[in-house]
């Protein structure tokens, strides 16, 4: 069909602070350039909520007005929504009309993610910030000078690709300068049948870049959503934040769980085990009952009491049967824990043996076991960084030549805004409110980028979307293959080093016309490519390349095991410092990987100069999944780093 990029089904997709900011060096006090102000960050999402103190007019001259690149407009729906002097813009799309008791027809926020994200990306200062009194202090976006606009495409029913579709293009023409979206189909099949690949790519094409999550799916590999090479993917890193909670056996005992939970200790309550009160009207196994499921668990039996649950839950079915509060036996620690309906104690190894044994030895002396589950109290994690457990892994299943993820940043247990017209749990049974949430997520992750951005943007506004991207991987801090096995696949280049980002020295740029090679030598047609780049003639006039070679910050190399390869890469690479400089390589690699580099100094004689090399990459792989390497262009001033990664391709079975 004429005019078409692709057809697809309108598949929906999922919506994937005080602390953060500061663990990552980039504190309140951070140098800031003045266009700050003037940089306008889209957020692609569930709405906002503009009363929210992280909105409130951060500008109080009569005579402001947005700068003159914006278009956009402020759409206030069937319901009162005002856009002010930081939502300088706000849309709303639900293009097939069809909407819930549970919708706001305007882009007020009845969900809580897009104001979540909002306010991590540009919210304003909040020095008296806290969830119910934990993660007390001051809450703010990385870009709190920054303006915003909001373009609300999730629902109660989710996220349609028609809506995403359509808020990229009006993002694109109303003028901003980043766009952030935390969201992502399960099962990316192509470049051309994805929602945020064909956004994404537009915007590129217009010079602004897209930060997406990686998802949730980890620590399953090759789970990745989003891994198109021209948008930035973020996996999700831990802060030192930890949240502890005591369950007190009646014994006098003292267990540590690992819940946020916010409800004040009350009283001991009897214990009971989810599989010794099945719900036997409904004729629920016992299998069934001691997970806690919905309806799985008889209200007479648990009413009052504590119930002890053998599966992650947030608490929905053990509220609404009457229990005092739950207790959930894991086996491995949950690190994107978050808010529950009803008190609750989250534990672990040992501790799960301890509690097991007080109960089974009351219950044999045909006793009552009871338990008081205390409030969570802020702890230290001193092994942070590492990357979360939810957070996915590559390889890249799409095109195993990107590496993805490009680089990681703080998303687990992340304190930011959040909407009164919904739970901090999102479950109705739930009827707490609160102007904030703590939660984790790789979505947490990717809005901290988003700000990165836009502070990078700040500094260089005439740079491409790939020079900021950049400057953002070749910076970033390399993390700790002890705490995080998966390495790259995980973390990426490591962690976002954000004011390091803006003077990187050497930047490789990439421009329309080089994805339009790359997706050439992936098989798409020149029809397929039209309306991206207006170009009837795009593959025969730019030709193709092989995915190795597209100019990523990043190699990835797939190999087969136990089979000597021999890999040829090229790169080209420019200089964005103030002046001349020579460039040395240096390569870190394992025994079982060879890399040179021609030539390995590179001489750069003025601003703006760029200058191509060739990597070679020998050896063999016998034993290993993958082995991690870097090459470094070690300059007077500027360290540019790239992360290598070598890995066995598994076959598909």
């Amino acid at each position: 069909m004429k005019g078409v990029v692709s057809v697809f089904p309108n598949r929906n997709n999922d919506m994937l602070t005080t602390r953060s900011w500061d663990f990552i060096n980039f504190p309140e006090s951070i140098k800031r350039k003045t266009d700050e102000s003037n940089i306008i960050v889209a957020v692609i999402d569930s709405g906002i909520w503009p009363e929210s103190i992280s909105f409130q007019n951060s500008r109080f001259s009569f005579f402001w007005r947005p700068p003159n690149k914006w278009k956009g407009s402020c759409s206030s729906g069937l319901t009162n929504f005002t856009c002010n002097n930081k939502i300088i813009g706000a849309r709303y799309y639900k293009k097939n009309g069809h909407f819930s008791t549970e919708d706001d027809q305007s882009p007020r926020d009845t969900i809580g993610h897009g104001t979540y994200m909002a306010s991590i990306i540009a919210g304003n200062i909040d020095k008296s910030a806290s969830f119910f009194g934990l993660g007390r202090g001051t809450a703010r976006g990385g870009v709190p000078s920054s303006l915003i606009a909001a373009y609300k495409v999730c629902w109660s029913s989710g996220c349609d690709d028609a809506d995403i579709i359509a808020a990229f293009a009006d993002a694109i023409s109303d003028g901003v300068d980043i766009i952030s979206i935390s969201m992502g189909d399960e099962n990316p099949i192509s470049y051309f049948t994805n929602s945020l690949s064909i956004g994404s790519f537009k915007a590129m094409r217009n010079g602004i870049l897209t930060i997406v999550p990686t998802g949730n799916k980890g620590p399953k590999p090759s789970s990745l959503l989003n891994v198109f090479p021209w948008v930035l993917s973020v996996g999700a890193s831990t802060i030192d934040r930890n949240f502890i909670n005591n369950l007190q056996m009646g014994s006098g005992m003292v267990l540590k769980g690992v819940s946020i939970n916010v409800f004040a200790a009350s009283d001991y309550y009897p214990i009971v085990y989810g599989s010794d009160v099945p719900n036997k009207i409904m004729n629920v196994s016992i299998n069934v009952s001691r997970t806690c499921q919905r309806n799985s668990l008889d209200t007479k039996l648990v009413k009052n009491k504590i119930v002890i649950c053998d599966e992650y839950n947030i608490g929905t079915e053990a509220l609404s049967v009457g229990a005092a509060g739950m207790v959930i036996r894991a086996r491995e620690r949950k690190d994107d824990s978050e808010a529950f309906v009803l008190p609750t104690a989250y534990v672990i190894g040992n501790q799960i043996n301890r509690m097991s044994n007080y109960y089974m030895r009351l219950r044999a002396l045909n006793m009552t076991p009871t338990a008081v589950i205390f409030k969570t109290r802020g702890g230290l994690d001193a092994s942070s960084p590492y990357i979360g457990s939810f957070s996915s892994r590559g390889p890249n299943l799409l095109t195993p030549e990107i590496l993805k993820p490009d680089l990681c940043a703080p998303g687990v247990h992340i304190l930011a805004a959040w909407t009164p017209l919904n739970s901090p749990t999102k479950e109705q049974i739930d009827k707490r409110r609160s102007p904030y949430n703590i939660l984790s997520g790789t979505s947490m992750a990717s809005s901290h980028v988003a700000a990165a951005a836009a502070y990078v943007k700040s500094f260089n506004p005439s740079w491409s979307p790939a020079a900021i991207k950049s400057a953002l991987i070749t910076t970033a801090s390399k993390m700790s293959e002890t705490t995080t096995p998966d390495a790259e696949f995980a973390y990426g280049a490591g962690q976002i080093n954000i004011a390091s980002a803006i003077s990187p020295g050497l930047v490789y740029d990439a421009e329309i016309d080089d994805y339009v090679r790359f997706l050439c030598g992936q098989g798409y047609t020149n029809e397929q490519l039209y309306l991206l780049t207006c170009e009837h003639t795009s593959c025969t006039t730019y030709g193709s390349t092989i995915s190795s070679n597209l100019n990523m910050p990043s190699f990835s190399i797939p190999v087969s095991r136990s089979t000597r390869f021999n890999v040829t890469m090229t790169r080209k690479i420019t200089n964005v410092g103030t002046e001349s400089f020579t460039y040395d390589a240096v390569i870190s690699s394992p025994p079982s990987v060879q890399i040179r580099v021609v030539p390995n100094k590179l001489l750069f004689y003025k601003v703006g100069t760029t200058v191509q090399f060739t990597m070679i990459v020998e050896g063999i792989l016998t034993r290993e999944k993958m082995v991690s390497a870097s090459l470094s262009w070690i300059g007077p001033k500027n360290t540019v780093r790239s992360p290598i990664v070598v890995f066995v391709r598994e076959q598909p079975r």
